[in-house]
């Protein structure tokens, strides 16, 4: 598996540098039907990556951002030996915008588990990897989860409160057990910088399955935490929306956990 990972690593890296970072803040862009932007970036670096891959892999079947639904509904049907989940560009409004903060995301699963996660970030260099069982790397080095905050309210969250419900948008907002929040638009780097402990808590109303595949298998290799709200796994082979509460380390995890199913955070 490890060499796979660094095949994958040097074709994102080759396919971002071709295809997405010439485009960079000299773009056109358009909306899709559910309001969100696309970019030719977004179209060139899925189709490079689906053609590379299964050069490479011919074995596994690619599940892309940018197709149709029922495209995607097709390929999570499939009994194919495996199957990629890719995200050609997450954080389409960054890039369109020329906000540096976007990214690749990839993950592979095999027999309904995620074995294999990569996100890279072209602005600054930065590949994070893992390996389901044998962990998580930044660059090639080591990724361990840390953090000296010990507490909620000393934690940075980031928070996407646009697809919360509006009772915990107020409650957080009113409430705000944290010390700040941020939100940075790639919800792939968001992931990654929590496994880093840039950021300790993340909260999130609905994450599609490309938006989290690859950094939920980042973080709990690193030795983050993560669950829904209901707290199920956050992977789930379904095209549905899943919700995310997530920490740096479980500490952190079940003090959130305990904060967001509270009877104050449901008023």
């Amino acid at each position: 598996m490890k060499k796979i990972l660094n095949q994958l690593e040097s074709l994102i890296k080759q396919h971002a540098a071709e295809q997405i970072m010439p485009r960079y803040n000299q773009v056109a862009y358009r909306f899709k039907q559910d309001g969100s932007l696309v970019t030719e970036a977004d179209s060139e670096m899925q189709k490079a990556m689906i053609v590379s891959l299964q050069q490479h892999w011919p074995e596994y079947i690619v599940l892309g951002e940018e197709m149709s639904e029922a495209e995607q509904q097709a390929q999570l049907d499939s009994d194919a030996k495996g199957l990629w989940i890719l995200d050609p560009l997450d954080g389409t409004s960054n890039f369109a915008s020329g906000i540096p903060v976007f990214s690749v995301s990839i993950a592979l699963v095999i027999k309904n588990e995620v074995v294999l996660g990569v996100i890279y970030d072209p602005n600054r260099n930065e590949t994070f990897s893992a390996i389901k069982g044998e962990g998580a790397w930044l660059n090639g080095q080591p990724l361990h989860s840390k953090t000296e905050r010990e507490n909620l309210n000393q934690c940075t969250a980031q928070i996407d409160f646009k697809r919360l419900k509006p009772e915990m948008r107020v409650c957080l907002s009113r409430e705000h057990p944290y010390a700040s929040q941020r939100n940075f638009g790639s919800g792939a780097l968001d992931w990654c910088w929590l496994a880093t402990g840039r950021c300790q808590i993340n909260i999130h109303g609905g994450q599609k399955l490309w938006d989290y595949v690859a950094g939920q298998l980042i973080l709990s290799e690193a030795g983050g935490h993560a669950k829904t709200f209901a707290g199920e796994a956050v992977f789930k082979k379904t095209l549905a929306p899943r919700s995310v509460m997530a920490a740096v380390n479980v500490a952190l995890f079940k003090q959130l956990q305990k904060y967001l199913t509270s009877l104050e955070c449901r008023k």
